[in-house]
């Protein structure tokens, strides 16, 4: 027999359903103004959360009331959670694996002192990193590529030391960048057209770029509305906040250097590498560097070289150089260009252009060369490797950490050395064939069929798997952006993904506005970094037991997919929030998507962080595990302790 409805009941639930449109309302009219207007807080930009509140038609499809129990009932919803205190001012700009006082410690042949040297266990810290006095939103792109204000980044020294270099100039309350460089003071948009007349780069089929030394970045940034993206890199060193400037306009930069250890890059990843006047010794080490450049490069891509020693009959006084010493040093570079099989396309001026083969056929000769030592194969893409595990044990369970594990595994690792070897090509069938498949020119290899993803390259990959997880996150991005409209409005323009997979969210987001920084992990089950690039995207390997190789304050907004579940038993995840909240910006967002048990753990934590959250269903619906923890980052300053929201 039927049971009639009770009246009462339904009355009851129509009034919690009411309640839950009416607290997101709230919630989401609170986060716009979070983001609020007003030079030295936040921008303009931001007062669209305000404006548009949520999007409440969607609010009927979404239940915020835990429906997957699963470990919930062990967490102590009533214990107070673990509350951080701001690290001390010194470490305003405290970048953990790259720290200046620990650096030094190393030894500095082969830049060794310069490369990653992460803190120990003992050695981290535990708090969060103020942002300094001041700080306010970055301004929007394009602006922000000239304009930086001062507050964010407080340091005159390259205004002085680059002056005559148009790097950099300090008016006001800001920096102006106006887009010279050590070798083009003239501006970075006419040393580009130099060079493309001879590089394709309007066509679409140079779209990834690789920055060696790359300084303030203004070659990256000026190649953007070429639609070229740039990967630049500069080590953390007398050139103060270069790497941070870089960033703090908008434009894509780690902290970095060619040293001992392979650069975090697949093979065959870039369509053209660039070194102006970066001070890289390329001849040195039996051509190391260069050869570590070939394997990043992409059959048929090019390598631009200008400055020293390029053209140095016509220059050494200028450089004020021996004549012997730069011969010396050019004759060393053409030697190793010609091991590589490089073809030489252009020397003028102080710039020269290589081109590298599309496959190996015309270089058979060098099978007998006794300098070519070949590397293997299969390491090519080898740059993160562990050595081994170290268990420890935590004792004190009612810690934070004790929600997580009992205890916990970590990995103890070691960089791979960058090797004087030559990568060898991938095998193909005819002269004209592109080793490991020709790519379609951009925007159209973004959805491509990826050639590694065609030739079943990558285990568990196939193409219709592919297409799949693209509509997958088409889907996902779009109920993204019904939750926080400022994801398309140019509020966000640098953007970390720290566990990309295919780079199907960098993908769907795609835009002239933005710039999405794809992060491998290196205990993923698959490495599917190298199918990113071959979509036209950057990206990066890294293992976040460790801190990243950037600067505090560097994204607007970080999206964390199936991360903690990736990372439970592996490394401490109160350490990974951490990290989380030194790289993001004040006022910036993370949006985690996991499965609710691990969500509602993290969670807890950031309760303790400065951060507003709020745990949003899967847009299938209430009973699909998987849901979305949304999250804001507080504006606080040293010496603050809350937020006071205007």
């Amino acid at each position: 027999m039927a049971l009639k409805p009770n009246s009462t009941d339904t009355r009851t639930r129509s009034s919690i359903q009411i309640s839950i449109v009416v607290g997101l309302c709230c919630f989401f009219y609170i986060l716009g103004a979070w983001q609020r207007s007003g030079f030295g807080k936040g921008d303009s930009i931001a007062l669209e959360m305000t404006k548009h509140r949520a999007d409440c038609s969607i609010v009927p499809t979404l239940n915020f009331e835990t429906h997957h129990a699963g470990e919930v009932g062990n967490v102590d919803e009533s214990e107070k959670p673990k509350s951080f205190e701001p690290c001390h001012p010194r470490y305003v700009d405290y970048t953990p694996c790259q720290d200046q006082s620990r650096a030094m410690t190393f030894p500095r042949d082969n830049m060794i002192y310069r490369e990653r040297h992460c803190p120990r266990e003992e050695e981290k810290l535990h708090c969060l990193v103020p942002a300094p006095n001041g700080y306010v939103t970055p301004f929007p792109w394009p602006k922000s590529r000239d304009y930086v204000p001062y507050a964010n980044a407080p340091y005159k020294a390259l205004t002085i030391e680059k002056a005559i270099q148009n790097w950099i100039q300090y008016e006001g309350n800001v920096f102006r960048f106006p887009g010279g460089g050590t070798q083009f003071p003239q501006g970075a948009d006419k040393y580009i057209d130099q060079f493309a007349k001879v590089i394709p780069i309007t066509n679409g089929m140079v779209r990834t770029a690789l920055d060696t030394g790359c300084g303030v970045a203004s070659w990256g940034a000026y190649l953007w509305s070429r639609n070229v993206i740039a990967m630049s890199f500069a080590p953390r060193d007398s050139h103060e906040a270069q790497v941070q400037f870089a960033l703090e306009r908008g434009v894509p930069a780690v902290i970095g250097v060619l040293g001992t250890i392979k650069m975090p890059y697949p093979s065959r990843a870039f369509d053209m590498a660039h070194c102006s006047r970066c001070l890289i010794p390329w001849g040195a080490n039996d051509g190391m560097y260069m050869k570590e450049v070939d394997r990043v490069l992409r059959p048929g891509g090019y390598w631009v070289l200008s400055g020293p020693p390029i053209n140095w009959r016509n220059n050494h006084r200028a450089w004020q150089r021996p004549k012997k010493e730069l011969e010396e040093e050019q004759k060393k570079i053409e030697e190793v260009a010609k091991l590589l099989c490089w073809e030489k396309k252009h020397e003028k001026g102080e710039i020269a252009i290589w081109q590298k083969r599309v496959n190996d056929e015309a270089c058979r000769s060098r099978q007998h060369n006794s300098q070519a030592n070949f590397c293997k194969a299969e390491e090519a893409n080898d740059v993160w490797k562990t050595v081994g595990v170290v268990k420890i044990a935590v004792k004190h369970i009612a810690s934070a950490l004790s929600m997580f594990m009992p205890a916990f595994i970590l990995a103890s690792h070691l960089y791979k050395k960058m090797d004087a070897c030559l990568t060898p090509y991938p095998d193909v069938s005819n002269p004209e064939e592109v080793a490991g498949g020709k790519l379609k020119p951009f925007p159209e290899r973004l959805y491509a069929v990826p050639p590694r993803v065609a030739s079943g390259s990558v285990p568990g990959v196939s193409v219709e798997t592919y297409q799949g997880d693209n509509e997958k996150w088409k889907k996902h991005v779009g109920a993204y952006k019904k939750i926080n409209r400022l994801i398309d409005s140019g509020r966000y323009r640098n953007i970390l993904d720290m566990n990309a997979e295919l780079g199907g969210f960098a993908a769907a987001l795609d835009s002239p506005k933005l710039w999405v920084m794809n992060v491998m992990p290196t205990i993923a089950e698959k490495d599917t970094l190298g199918v990113i690039f071959e979509r036209g995207l950057i990206g990066i390997y890294h293992d976040w037991c460790e801190a990243f190789s950037t600067y505090p304050r560097t994204y607007d907004l970080i999206h964390a997919h199936g991360l903690f579940s990736l990372y439970k038993d592996k490394c401490n995840l109160e350490d990974i929030l951490l990290e989380m909240d030194r790289i993001l910006r004040p006022e910036g967002a993370v949006i985690f998507r996991d499965e609710v048990d691990v969500l509602i753990k993290v969670k807890k934590i950031t309760a303790g962080m400065r951060w507003d959250t709020k745990m949003v269903d899967h847009e299938d619906g209430p009973l699909v595990p998987e849901k979305i923890l949304v999250a804001v980052k507080r504006y606080w300053v040293v010496g603050a302790n809350s937020t006071s929201v205007q």
